[in-house]
């Protein structure tokens, strides 16, 4: 089988709130993850109203990488990495988010951790907005809920893009902009758009403004982003989760397609700049989006991107037995379990052709070249009594997500410039806000109470990923 293309962007990925810790050092302002708390597997997170006593927030000192930043990509650069994805911290350039100048000390620090990632041939890919939105934008003006706040974003992404015109390639607008489709949850809606609402049971069309507004603002950064540097390669970020009808039933046929619809219409927008017909004639059906502009519609069409990065952890199945699918809000009402596959600990399935399968389908229905920037398994590990970390489930899952990942690439054409696992290095799970929910090649010394030397050491899966990029793919 032919290996992935030359060149080919092998790396990790994190994000700036769940490795960087330092929380207001150097004039950094509080954000959305400085005020989750930490949770389990069956208990969630909790998103607090300002930073409150007595409570557990783990993102505040997460893994300390703000000041062991280059132990960390010195062991990246180790394992062979070609690339590094992670995010500017909103809050550290502008503390507030509506701040007029930037925070020098912040603008310095990705400065220096783009130039160590350049000194070993390591190229930054950053996302601006990784669930990181400056917390007095949430308190001030609801978060994206407020147009004022599209102004924000992009004197931010502009900020950026100047400062680093001649370090970063790759850059991303919104991580997993399509998260908040679920927004019958208030983790997905502040995290991804900074509102705080009073019911998180009716808020379909605060999700649904709010997500327009996104998206200009997306668009203008993509536009002005083209203009300072025109190299620039400026990406979507989607989750993206494979949907299974659980049976050929025209019925459960149907509702898998509605459910690809109301989860992938904030990519369609982004690569063809206007609304698929399905999202438009449902939003004015609904009247969702009460605020959108001829000027906002040109907006769209002049800052599409260049690429689609992804993640991809698992797959869902949907089963339309005693719904009616013309009444569906939110489709994830109606997931299922897949008889056909297994689930981890915490309840995601494991379903490696389900990558080959998305690949595919995004391929078909966008034509670029796509880039899996999330992929990764969360699972507990056990240090033995001499240090050694035998992680052989870790290589196991990723070892057959990549060989999916190779045969859509060899036998189905697919466009795919890169792969970075997720939590390159183990970090604050931001889904439960456990250390323990561990994805790393690297193990940190840290417990879920916060307790631990934060020393690093190397896994099983270091040296086996070591080999993989050693081999571009050859050797899995």
């Amino acid at each position: 089988m032919n290996n992935f293309k030359r060149g080919f962007l092998w790396g990790g990925a994190v994000a700036a709130h769940q490795v960087e810790g330092a929380w207001q050092k150097d004039g950094k302002g509080i954000s959305v993850a400085d005020v989750m708390t930490a949770g389990t597997n069956d208990i969630s997170r909790e998103i607090t109203k300002g930073v409150l006593p007595n409570k557990n927030y783990p993102n505040h000192d997460a893994i300390d990488f703000y000041e062991r930043y280059k132990e960390d990509i010195a062991l990246f650069a180790e394992m062979g990495f070609k690339c590094f994805r992670t995010s500017i911290a909103w809050s550290r350039i502008f503390p507030n988010g509506d701040d007029e100048k930037p925070n020098e000390a912040g603008l310095r620090f990705y400065d220096d951790l783009f130039d160590e990632c350049l000194k070993y041939g390591i190229e930054p890919v950053i996302t601006l907005s990784h669930f990181e939105i400056p917390w007095h934008l949430v308190e001030k003006y609801n978060g994206f809920a407020n147009r004022k706040t599209i102004d924000f974003f992009v004197h931010f992404a502009v900020t950026c893009f100047e400062r680093y015109k001649n370090k970063v390639k790759y850059w991303m607008t919104f991580n997993e902009i399509n998260n908040q489709a679920d927004f019958n949850n208030d983790i997905s809606m502040v995290t991804n758009s900074g509102l705080l609402l009073d019911d998180y049971n009716n808020n379909e069309a605060e999700m649904y403004q709010s997500a327009h507004y996104e998206l200009v603002a997306s668009a203008l950064a993509v536009k002005k982003g083209k203009k300072i540097n025109s190299e620039f390669m400026m990406g979507a970020m989607i989750s993206y989760i494979p949907v299974y009808p659980v049976s050929s039933d025209p019925q459960d046929m149907l509702l898998a397609q509605k459910f690809n619809q109301r989860r992938l219409w904030f990519s369609d927008v982004q690569v063809w700049g206007e609304y698929p017909k399905e999202t438009e004639n449902y939003t004015e059906q609904n009247n969702l989006i009460s605020d959108i502009t001829e000027e906002d519609r040109v907006i769209l069409k002049e800052g599409t991107v260049d690429y689609i990065g992804f993640s991809y952890y698992q797959s869902m199945t949907v089963s339309a037995k005693n719904v009616n699918i013309d009444q569906i809000k939110s489709p994830m009402e109606m997931v299922v379990k897949n008889p056909h596959l297994k689930i981890n600990e915490w309840g995601w399935s494991i379903d490696p052709l389900g990558l080959r399968y998305g690949l595919n389908e995004l391929t078909d229905r966008y034509h670029l070249p796509l880039f899996i920037v999330e992929n990764g398994l969360g699972a507990i590990d056990k240090v033995e009594n001499d240090g050694s970390i035998h992680d052989l489930y870790r290589i196991d899952y990723l070892r057959k997500h990549l060989q999916e990942a190779k045969k859509a690439v060899t036998f189905d054409g697919v466009d795919l410039i890169g792969y970075t696992s997720w939590g390159c290095i183990d970090l604050v799970s931001a889904g439960t806000g456990q250390m323990s929910k561990r994805y790393g090649f690297i193990y940190v010394d840290k417990d879920d109470k916060g307790n631990g030397t934060l020393e690093r050491s190397k896994k099983d899966s270091f040296y086996w990923y070591q080999r993989v990029i050693q081999t571009n793919g050859k050797e899995l």
